[in-house]
């Protein structure tokens, strides 16, 4: 308890209305001259000037190829995109930047592990344990690396309190288990899942583990190695970095046995007329021109949530979702999936009696509100929890209870209008 409250009270020193000003679209109005109350972060977050102008000043003093030219900007180039790695592994707690692979996305990211572990090592009789809350980043992937190679993927249900059902998922683990591939904190229904506990049953069987970490490392403390994850994907553009960027953190003995599925320049060790061998690590997963001015707007993005600090902003997301699942609760007709506030993310997904998702989502545009609204990427989800599609808000750093109380106002006009 004394932790908590040691915790909270670094959360009243949150300036966040000092933190607004970094963030130049937050200051701007929408074309029907409303304030921008932006509750979409779930989606993608907003970009501060740190980032912005760190991107900038690469095309501006250093813009130049990697690991190819000897000239200075090309060393500086390479010298920047390298640390790059370096403060990924230092933010997350890998072992080593070896163990960092930049993609495009997490999509990239998860597609990289099942073509290049999946495809090329499954065969018929293997299975694949996904959970039914899976973003169809990592649901789809396995679907297609199953059917390809006979593998059987098995499903790990949830509870009613949409969490994830740790009994059901032990009795699925079998010595046939080769890949467990889950979320860290779902999309839709803002439950976390237990990544040591899901690694640490997996790993009693001889499996691995693949860890979605989209919705969790933007928001909390990361430490791979004390969750003994083989793997964990996640996406710059959620955190405060651009898009075209995203990370495959691996372990490096699970890396090292996995051949590439990019082929190209950079990643190669030797190339001849019979044949090719690769190159080191990461550098073996990143074939052609990266994403150089992206890498280095996600470490700016880096240095600034460790500026701000993980555990403030975890208690900050706290607070506003403990708020916003009050003030919404009352709303009759409201709906909220998922578990109490005290267990989930910062996002809410709801749904209203009466108001197809996407009519409430345009409504509440109408008042300046940004949520998201429609199936989220999690179809499967969906259909086992009977309906087609919510609204979705969702919280970070820059957010205040003020624009929760306009979220909270915008769905009752909505309703108004509605004549709910």
């Amino acid at each position: 308890m004394a932790s908590w409250r040691y915790h909270w009270r670094r959360h009243v020193l949150l300036n966040v209305a000092k933190l607004r000003q970094d963030f130049p679209i937050l200051q701007r109005k929408l074309t029907n001259g409303k304030p921008l109350v932006y509750l979409d972060n779930a989606a993608t977050t907003q970009k501060p000037t740190q980032v912005i102008d760190a991107m900038d000043r690469f095309y501006r003093e250093t813009n130049s190829n990697v690991h190819r030219s000897i000239h200075e900007l090309g060393e500086r180039s390479t010298e920047q995109y390298v640390k790059a790695h370096e403060k990924v592994a230092e933010f997350i707690g890998a072992g080593s930047m070896d163990e960092i692979v930049f993609t495009k996305n997490c999509t990239e990211a998860l597609n990289l592990v099942a073509y290049s572990r999946g495809l090329r090592e499954l065969k018929p009789g293997d299975e694949v344990i996904i959970s039914q809350m899976e973003h169809h980043s990592n649901f789809v992937p396995w679907l297609e690396v199953c059917r390809i190679t006979g593998a059987n993927l098995r499903i790990a249900p949830i509870t009613r309190a949409g969490e994830l059902d740790y009994d059901a998922y032990a009795k699925l683990l079998s010595r046939r288990t080769r890949i467990v591939a889950m979320t860290a904190a779902s999309n839709v229904l803002g439950s976390f899942v237990d990544a040591k506990r899901v690694s640490a049953l997996a790993h009693e069987v001889g499996a691995e583990v693949l860890i979605d970490a989209a919705q969790s490392v933007p928001h909390e403390r990361t430490a791979v190695r004390e969750s003994s994850t083989d793997f964990l994907a996640f996406s710059g553009h959620k955190m405060l970095g651009p898009t075209g960027i995203g990370v495959l953190y691996g372990r490096r003995t699970s890396l090292e046995r996995m051949e590439p599925f990019l082929f190209g320049g950079e990643m190669i060790g030797r190339v001849t007329n019979d044949g090719a061998t690769w190159n080191e690590l990461p550098w073996k997963f990143e074939a052609g021109t990266p994403a150089i001015a992206e890498a280095i707007g996600l470490h700016a993005a880096i240095e600034y949530l460790q500026t701000v600090g993980m555990d403030d902003i975890r208690q900050h997301e706290r607070k506003l979702v403990s708020v916003a699942y009050e003030r919404l609760a009352k709303i009759p007709g409201l709906r909220i999936l998922g578990p109490p506030a005290d267990r989930r993310g910062g996002l809410l997904a709801f749904d209203v009696e009466g108001i197809h998702a996407h009519d409430l989502a345009s409504l509440l545009n109408d008042q300046g509100v940004a949520v998201r609204a429609g199936h989220h990427c999690a179809q499967p989800l969906m259909t086992q929890l009977g309906i087609a599609s919510t609204t979705r808000a969702s919280f970070y750093l820059y957010n205040t209870s003020a624009e929760v109380e306009a979220l909270g106002a915008a769905v009752e006009r909505a309703r108004e209008v509605f004549q709910l």
